[in-house]
């Protein structure tokens, strides 16, 4: 090589190597700012949450922590709001639909003025290209805060975005915060470490003979699996065995409290025998993010019955307005449903996930239900869309019995905060949305 090719080869290595500074400086840059941009963006957000006034609900209940769990004691209804895929970005992209999300559930919250708030999964949505931050701690930090605000009791389970493979903070992280005694209405429990996942836990509602009357099953449906970190190829994970074991341990040991109780609660024989007709095997619901393979067999049932009811399927209300997979479920399967059918206890599954699936059905003796969803980040257009933004309202009875109904964000009692929501929204056919039924459900 000449002297003359040697000189051109380390001013192209010095050229490339400027290029690079340059590039690495604009990064550099363009990383503080977001930074910036995004902590300040978070305060705005935190302000929001923290500004809303507490819920006058002179007849609420305030749950006590014993035994173990933590126990609403009434003789009333109980009445629970199931939200579901909040989506809160947490950073500065998102900080615009953030406020929307924070707005609308507080509206919601404050107008139900429920006992308890179940969040079924996704308060988080720490996707950097939507949201402008890897952290996942902003988004939860801001719906504590609303909630803890409005001083109305809580408890979170994990969804999929919650904690990404990227994200800043782990599940083991975020259960710390959740669980801080900081926190004075999240009644959020980490869990037996024996047990697969995070936020595996029961609360209980007695009546004042001390019978459980309901028994809120919470569990971690855990994230992507099968080598797929990212949630590229859809690979969710289901309900793990140990998961299992441990509702029917507790199954068992909340019925041996109930033969106790009811024994000593009740005077008469025919007192008794009413007492264990209806709670001698505990009745109870329960509570995660990823639904189970049922929600796609009943739906396909009954679509494939020409949307009609059939024998082992009877919709109450809604529909399944996705596409592509439209039902996204665990992709290995599990028996937690027919564990369910085989103990007697459970008589419904509320789940998230699915942001434009709205139905609750009957499917052989269980009631399987999607929440309304919150979001207005994660789905591309979702937030100029308005037909499954609500939430859902759970009311259970003395008597062990429940009922459940999807609520519409758009209705008028909603429109109580900030002078309404201030959007314009399409209100579609969700329907219309779907895919035909012979293909909606092919993998």
């Amino acid at each position: 090589m000449s002297k003359t090719e040697i000189k051109i080869k380390k001013r192209k290595s010095k050229t490339a190597l400027k290029v690079l500074g340059i590039i690495a400086a604009v990064i550099a840059v363009l990383s503080c700012i977001g930074i910036i941009a995004t902590a300040v963006s978070s305060k705005a957000n935190m302000q929001l949450a923290s500004s809303f006034s507490k819920v006058e609900n002179e007849d609420r209940i305030v749950p006590v922590y014993k035994d173990g769990y933590w126990t609403f004691t009434t003789d009333r209804d109980l009445k629970i709001v199931q939200l579901t895929d909040v989506h809160i970005g947490g950073g500065w992209m998102s900080a615009e639909k953030d406020s929307l999300a924070i707005n609308a559930a507080a509206s919601m919250v404050t107008a139900e003025k429920p006992d308890l708030v179940i969040v079924t999964g996704d308060i988080s949505f720490p996707v950097p290209f939507q949201a402008g931050t890897l952290n996942n701690k902003n988004a939860a930090k801001i719906f504590a805060a609303l909630m803890e605000s409005l001083e109305v009791y809580w408890v979170p389970v994990y969804g999929n975005h919650d904690t990404e493979a990227y994200s800043l903070y782990s599940r083991e992280q975020l259960s710390e915060f959740y669980g801080s005694d900081d926190l004075k209405y999240c009644l959020f429990q980490t869990g037996d470490e024996n047990v697969d996942g995070y936020g595996n836990s029961a609360i209980l509602v007695k009546n004042s003979k001390d019978v459980i009357t309901q028994s809120l099953f919470l569990f971690d449906s855990h994230s992507y699996t099968d080598g797929d970190s990212f949630g590229i190829f859809w690979k969710y994970d289901n309900i793990h065995e140990n998961q299992i074991e441990w509702y029917k341990k507790l199954v068992g040991e909340f019925n041996a409290q109930n033969a106790e109780a009811i024994e000593k609660g009740y005077d008469t024989e025919e007192e008794k025998n009413e007492a264990i007709k209806n709670f001698g095997t505990v009745p109870s619901l329960a509570f995660y993010h990823i639904p189970s393979e049922e929600y796609m067999t009943a739906w396909k049932e009954y679509c494939a019955n020409g949307r009609k009811d059939t024998e082992n399927v009877k919709l109450l209300y809604g529909t399944a307005g996705e596409s592509g997979k439209v039902i996204c479920i665990g992709i290995h399967p599990d028996n937690l449903f027919e564990t369910m059918q085989e103990l007697g206890s459970t008589k419904g599954i509320f789940c998230g996930h699915d942001h434009l699936n709205t139905f609750s059905l009957d499917y052989k003796g269980i009631r399987l239900t999607y929440g309304y969803s919150i979001d207005y980040l994660a789905y591309s257009g979702i937030s100029k869309i308005g037909t499954q933004r609500g939430c859902t309202i759970i009311t259970v009875s003395p008597d062990g019995s429940f009922t459940n109904e999807g609520s519409s964000y758009y209705q008028d009692k909603y429109q109580i905060l900030s002078g309404g929501t201030k959007e314009s929204v399409t209100m579609q056919d969700l329907d219309k949305e779907a895919n035909p039924d012979d293909l909606i459900f092919k993998k």
